[in-house]
Formats: C-alpha cells, structure tokens, sequence
C-alpha cells in the first residue's frame, strides 16, 4: 500500500471514530448535561424563495438547473416578451408623434407672438394717423370759423378724422385677438408636453414589465426545485423556480416549558448534524415560540403545563454560512444544545472542531 493511501485511510478512520466518540458521549450524557444547558433533536430549515411571472406569459427559458447556486442578480428565467416588444415599438412611435407635436405647438405660439408685434405695429401707425387726423381736423374747424377753407373741406378732414379713430380701435381688436391666439397657442403646448409625458410614462410602463419578464435571483442562495418548465404558460403571480436562500438558515427544535421559559434572544447554541457528527456549529437563538405547539386536551395541573412544547429556532450567523455554502443543505437532522443560563460552560464535546 502506498504512503498516501495510507494515510487517507489514517484520516478516514480518525473521522469514524469520532462520530463514535460523539455518539458514545451523546448517549451516556443524554441525561446529564451539564446545568444550564438543554438539547433537543430538530432539523435544518431555510428561507425559501418563490420566483415567480409578475405578469401572465409563457416561459421563454430557463436557464439554471435544480441544485445549482446562484448568486443575487443571477438571471434565472426570461419570460416571452414579443407581445411587450410591440407594445413598446407602438408606444415609442406615440412618443415620437408627441414630441413632434410639442415642436410644432411651440412655434405656433412663436408665430403668434411675432403676429402680436405686428399687431402692435400697426396699432402704433394707426394712432399716429389718428393723431394727425386729429391735428388736422382742429385746424380746419377754426379755418372754417374764419371761411379761410371750404365746408367740404372741414367735411373731409371730419370724415378723415373718424376713419382714423376706426383704424385705431380695429388695430386694438387685432393686438386682443393675438394676445387670445397666444393663449391658445401656450395651451396647446401645454396640451402637447401632457401627451408627450403620458407617451414617455406609457414607454416606461412598457420596458418595466419587459425588465420584469427577466427572472433573476433576489439572494445568494441554491435552486430549490423548478416548478414549471419552457413552453408552459403562467398566470399573474406563476411560480416558476422555488428559491432556498443560504444565508438565512436555521434549526427548529422544540423544548418543553421549563426550559423553553429560560431561553433567551440571543442565547448561544451548538448544533450537531448527524451526518458530520464530528463537527460542532455555532448559532443563536432567534425565537421562541409565544404559543405551544403541543397542547395536551387539559393544562388544568402543573404536570399537564410542563407538557407544553414550545418552538425555538437557533439561527446561524450568514457569514459562517458562506465559508460553507456548498455543503448548506436543508433537512437534515441534527440536535441542538442551547444555554439555559449564559454562565454554563460547554462540554469539552461541544467545544472541539467548533467552524469558524
């Protein structure tokens, strides 16, 4: 036998008799664990995650497989988005109309205030042929006075005076008529930059639910199992990979009242897997039950009461997790050891090959 298969097998059979060790440990101390300390067999659970259709459709792809580790923004699935692309083309071309109009509807109001400086220009000139009328129409009333000039005369610039004053009042209907035609004008644009917002916002709609028909993975964590397969189609809301997060993994096991009343938030726990039997895992309680998960028919005495099983969960730390993501799996069983009171020391069999 060579040297190197010797000394796996040195190894192999270090490991074997370890597990013996613990086992052995575990059965005559069964019943005499130190103060303090309570154990209790449970199994490791972990957050699950649905990936689910935001919106009906038909599966395009999938592209992990059950089993696989993904890591956060991993794409996972592609939902069918060819009815969501035209919606888009559709609405991108309204977009473009809008904006189209928007221009148009700013150089209306352009022109209609370069027709207002018109407008206003000839309202100058027809006060100053007003004005001049006016002039002019004073002296031939004191010519006449004097028959210096004609009566037809005086008529005339008499007539001339009014067509002026005419003018000027036509001129000011024209200059309001303006003012109106640039409020309108400013409405229409107002009217315009709506639509080309209601176009813009209808574009984002769009590309939001072509975003959303991209199935990526929310955490780090392991594909669970798939539940619909390419080609199937989903309702709102259609589970397509069922998710187990890897960094939120934990133990439930369930302690009777004396002890579960004694357990705090936070209290230190050592997990022992029965598959790694040689291993030692820390955690921390998280929860305690508030309400009894198994309830004789009567509590009426204090024998009944201490009946009573409450349910813990002992969290373990995510950063642990991560050193050992690829050997994380749910299920398994195991026996949790929880203090009871923060001053007790472990067992030398709790305290050996602790991970870290």
């Amino acid at each position: 036998m060579s040297h190197a298969k010797r000394n796996w097998l040195i190894v192999g059979l270090l490991v074997v008799l370890a597990g013996i060790a613990f086992y052995a440990w575990q059965r005559s101390h069964n019943g005499a664990l130190p103060a303090g300390i309570a154990s209790a067999n449970g199994r490791i659970e972990a957050v699950e995650i649905d990936i689910s259709a935001k919106s009906p459709g038909r599966i395009k792809e999938i592209l992990a497989e059950e089993g696989d580790f993904v890591k956060a923004g991993d794409v996972l699935a592609r939902m069918d988005t060819a009815q969501l692309q035209a919606k888009r083309r559709e609405a991108e071309a309204q977009l473009q109309r809008s904006r189209i109009a928007v221009d148009t509807a700013n150089l209306l109001v352009t022109q209609r205030q370069a027709e207002k400086k018109t407008a206003e220009a000839v309202l100058s000139q027809r006060q100053a042929e007003r004005d001049a009328a006016e002039q002019r129409f004073k002296r031939s009333e004191k010519l006449a006075a004097s028959n210096t000039i004609s009566q037809q005369t005086l008529d005339d610039d008499r007539a001339a005076e009014r067509g002026a004053a005419a003018a000027v009042a036509a001129a000011e209907a024209q200059l309001v008529a303006s003012d109106a035609a640039i409020n309108t004008a400013r409405a229409l644009v107002v009217d315009a930059q709506a639509a080309r917002e209601a176009a813009s916002a209808a574009t984002e709609a769009i590309d939001t639910e072509i975003d959303d028909a991209i199935l990526r993975s929310p955490r780090d964590g392991r594909v669970q199992y798939r539940v619909a397969e390419p080609g199937e189609v989903l309702g709102s809301g259609g589970r397509v990979i069922n998710l187990v997060d890897l960094e939120d993994v934990y133990m439930t096991f369930f302690l009777p009242t004396a002890e579960a009343g004694r357990v705090a938030i936070g209290s230190e726990v050592r997990l022992i897997m029965d598959a790694a039997p040689q291993y030692v895992i820390p955690a921390k309680a998280t929860y305690v039950a508030d309400v009894a998960q198994f309830t004789p028919k009567t509590v009426e005495t204090e024998e009944e009461r201490q009946k009573l099983m409450f349910r813990v969960k002992a969290r373990i730390e995510p950063e642990l997790l991560r050193k050992y993501i690829q050997h994380v799996k749910t299920g398994l069983p195991g026996t949790a050891y929880v203090k009871l009171d923060p001053k007790a020391e472990w067992p030398a069999a709790l305290q050996g090959n602790l991970l870290q």
